[in-house]
């Protein structure tokens, strides 16, 4: 029986759509440098893609307006002296992007008004770092900035320390001592807490500025890489990473508590790391495996991550991004936008959609998303304080408008409840309608009038023969007193007692009548008078249907005769029209080539046989 019911979701139903190759980002030089990292991260206006060059680390960045086949020489970010190996756009400033490279440096970079990739040089002029944060000594491995606080960077070192920037000043006044190597982190929506993995297969939540590990559990036990990211504005964590048996697997862990909500979670036994990527606005969890070209993604609700679909591709992607969900697509009920590496030549997006027919804005798909402006400044945020940041109308986006800012705790109105309560309300204002009877069907009527009748057929029995005309003369006297049944109806409860509603209508205007009379003349008279009437129109009607039903066979008669006489009409017809067709089948074998005249009879019948046959 429970295969019978489906959860409802509003996200049940999305796709993922893959783009045409003419409208992908071709001609790519990707990075084939063995460090496990997403290799390329985007936001609404740029995709930064980790290049793969000689001379030194660089990495390219591509507007998302300019698809197809891309130059053989394009302006890149040149400034490192070693591979670059990860990348992160800053979350209120789309044109300010960080690097972190193998010589263990960490450049932050502003892309120039109007970069393009199309120029007239024949050598395009490479980008140059804005600022230079030096202090690993060892490669730095991730880069992440803060998604609450104004310029607050995070990178990771192979020297097991783990450093918070003020991109502003240049100085890193926090440094985590780790106790091995980081293979991921991630960010609390507020900005406060820090979520690792690392390769001691542990999984530890920082309090980033009291400098501390707040918890430490054991995480996936495999030997490869495992990864992490904080749910957004929920206190849950999502991990992804690999069992003893090499099983690829997930979990949600609440802070504070050592095992995973549920148990881990089994996926399937590819070989390939599970990149996670959590979108706040739908609690939407999609899950990437590098090496597969499959993008499975689930729904967080009731503390589970409920499984909606699974994207299938026979194109392996080795990184992949998301879009911040201000970038994506609401005219096209797009929820969410990822781009994927395909054979480290090209990047082809992929659009997951709601599917709906409904042409104006979806409240219900697209809650308020992130905005442009932070929380707090970056000396703020040192100092201890932090917020959510400030939120967009995503129906302002839909509409074109500049974004329209709203509180961060923000919920839209729904539009589904205010319609569903007016007629609940009005229904309820008008018992009338449910206490109205019936209508009275033709067998009640036909009872009524057999019933008059009766009455009338007992009445002149019982009474003698000699007072049958003075009736109607007493009745043509008192005319004008034809409205006093009205007055006269409710003194006569008695009378109708024990008898059938409909009867009772016929029968008290009856006694009535009935009343002026006896006064006038003799008691045993006035009875009878007034039943004549009905007794009339009883008979009137019942002669009126039988005229009726006797016009109606007499019709059906007189039509079935015209179709017996079109039907003889038409065979006579086809009988003639193949005795033409034979004769002429016929000549036409005898003749053959024969003479003028032949030719001649014989175009004739033809005529004729069409003519008939027309």
């Amino acid at each position: 029986m429970s295969g019978r019911f489906v959860r409802a979701s509003k996200y049940r139903h999305v796709f993922g759509k893959p783009t045409r190759k003419e409208f992908c980002y071709d001609n790519l030089r990707i990075s084939h440098n063995a460090w496990d990292t997403n290799l390329i991260k985007a936001n609404p206006e740029y995709l930064a893609v980790n290049w793969e060059s000689s001379g030194g680390g660089a990495f390219a960045v591509i507007p998302l307006n300019e698809r197809g086949k891309l130059p053989d020489q394009i302006p890149l970010f040149r400034g490192h002296t070693a591979a670059v190996l990860d990348t992160d756009w800053n979350p209120f400033n789309d044109r300010l992007i960080a690097s972190a490279s193998d010589d263990g440096k960490v450049f932050v970079w502003q892309v120039p008004e109007n970069f393009t990739l199309y120029t007239d040089a024949e050598e395009p002029a490479d980008v140059s770092p804005l600022s230079k944060l030096s202090g690993h000594t060892r490669k730095v491995g991730h880069v992440l900035f803060n998604p609450a606080a104004e310029n607050i960077l995070a990178s990771s070192s192979g020297d097991l320390t783990v450093k918070f920037w003020d991109v502003e000043t240049g100085q890193a006044p926090i440094t985590l001592k780790h106790p091995d190597i980081v293979q991921s982190l991630s960010w609390s929506a507020n900005g406060t807490m820090l979520v690792t993995t690392s390769r001691d297969k542990k999984l530890r939540v920082w309090d980033v500025r009291q400098q501390s590990v707040v918890h430490e559990y054991q995480g996936h036990e495999g030997a490869k890489n495992s990864r992490a990211v904080w749910l957004g504005e929920h206190n849950r964590i999502a991990t992804t990473g690999f069992s003893r048996m090499s099983d690829r697997q997930v979990a949600l862990w609440e802070p504070g508590r050592k095992d995973p909500i549920g148990g881990f979670t089994s996926l399937d036994s590819i070989s390939g790391v599970c990149m996670p990527f959590w979108d706040d606005g739908s609690n939407c969890l999609y899950l990437a495996g590098k090496g597969d070209g499959n993008i499975r993604y689930f729904e967080y609700e009731n503390d589970k991550l409920e499984f909606l679909a699974e994207y299938k591709s026979g194109d392996p992607q080795r990184g992949i991004a998301f879009v911040p969900r201000r970038g994506v697509n609401v005219q096209e009920n797009e929820i969410m936008r990822a781009y994927k590496t395909v054979n480290d030549q090209y990047i082809e997006p992929i659009s997951f959609t709601v599917p709906r027919r409904a042409e104006t804005f979806q409240s219900d798909i697209y809650p308020p998303a992130t905005g442009l402006k932070p929380a707090v400044s970056a000396q703020e945020w040192f100092d201890g304080k932090d917020g959510i940041p400030a939120k967009i109308d995503m129906e302002s986006i839909y509409e074109g408008t500049a974004p329209r800012e709203v509180p961060a705790d923000y919920k839209p109105p729904t539009a589904v409840s205010s319609p569903i309560q007016p007629p609940v309300s009005k229904m309820e204002s008008t018992p009338p309608a449910a206490t109205r009877a019936p209508p009275s069907t033709v067998s009640d009527q036909k009872a009524s009038m057999s019933a008059i009748a009766n009455k009338f057929q007992d009445n002149e029995d019982a009474e003698p023969s000699e007072g049958e005309s003075s009736p109607f003369e007493e009745v043509s006297r008192p005319a004008p007193r034809a409205a006093a049944p009205v007055s006269v109806r409710t003194s006569l409860p008695p009378a109708s007692a024990g008898k059938t509603p409909s009867p009772t209508t016929f029968q008290t205007p009856v006694q009535k009548l009935a009343s002026p009379v006896r006064t006038t003349a003799a008691a045993p008279a006035p009875a009878p008078a007034p039943s004549f009437p009905a007794a009339a129109a009883a008979s009137s009607a019942v002669g009126s249907v039988e005229a009726s039903l006797s016009q109606i066979t007499q019709l059906l008669e007189q039509q079935s005769r015209i179709i017996g006489a079109q039907s003889d009409k038409i065979q006579a017809q086809s009988q003639i029209i193949s005795h033409l067709a034979t004769e002429v089948e016929t000549l036409k074998k005898r003749v053959g080539p024969g003479p003028q005249d032949q030719s001649e009879r014989i175009r004739q019948l033809e005529l004729e046989l069409e003519a008939a046959r027309s």
